[in-house]
C-alpha cells in the first residue's frame, strides 16, 4: 500500500503564491519521478511538472519561470511552489510517483485563482 497526502491548496489572488506538498508513504522503494499533475472540469489532466531522482526538472510551457518543483528524498516529500498564479492555474492538482511497483497517485487539491 502507497499513500500519497497533498497539501497546501486553496484560494489566492491573481498574483499570490502558494507551496503545495505531498507527502508518501507506506510500501516506499526508489522513487524514481515525483511530479505534479493539474486537471479542471472536461479537461485530461495534464502534467505541470516532475522531477527525477536525480533532480532533474521539467516544466509545462505554461508554468515555467513561475512554479518551481523540488523534492526532499529523506522525506519522501515532493513540493511545488507556484508564484505569479494566474486565473487560468485553478484546478484540481494531483501529485504522482512512480517506482518499479507502479504509478500512485495523490487524492487532489484544489487551487482556486480569483479576484
Amino acid at each position: 500500500q502507497v499513500q500519497l497526502v497533498e497539501s497546501g491548496g486553496g484560494l489566492v489572488q491573481p498574483g499570490g503564491s502558494l507551496r503545495l506538498s505531498c507527502a508518501a508513504s507506506g510500501s516506499i522503494f526508489r522513487i524514481n519521478t515525483m511530479g505534479w499533475y493539474r486537471q479542471t472540469p472536461g479537461k485530461e489532466r495534464e502534467l505541470v511538472a516532475d522531477i527525477t531522482s536525480g533532480g532533474r526538472t521539467n516544466y509545462a510551457d505554461s508554468v515555467k519561470g513561475r512554479f518551481t518543483i523540488s523534492r526532499d528524498n529523506a522525506k519522501n516529500t515532493v513540493y511545488l511552489q507556484m508564484n505569479s498564479l494566474k486565473l487560468e492555474d485553478t484546478a484540481v492538482y494531483y501529485c504522482n510517483i512512480r517506482m518499479v511497483s507502479g504509478i500512485y497517485w495523490g487524492q487532489g487539491t484544489q487551487v482556486t485563482v480569483s479576484s
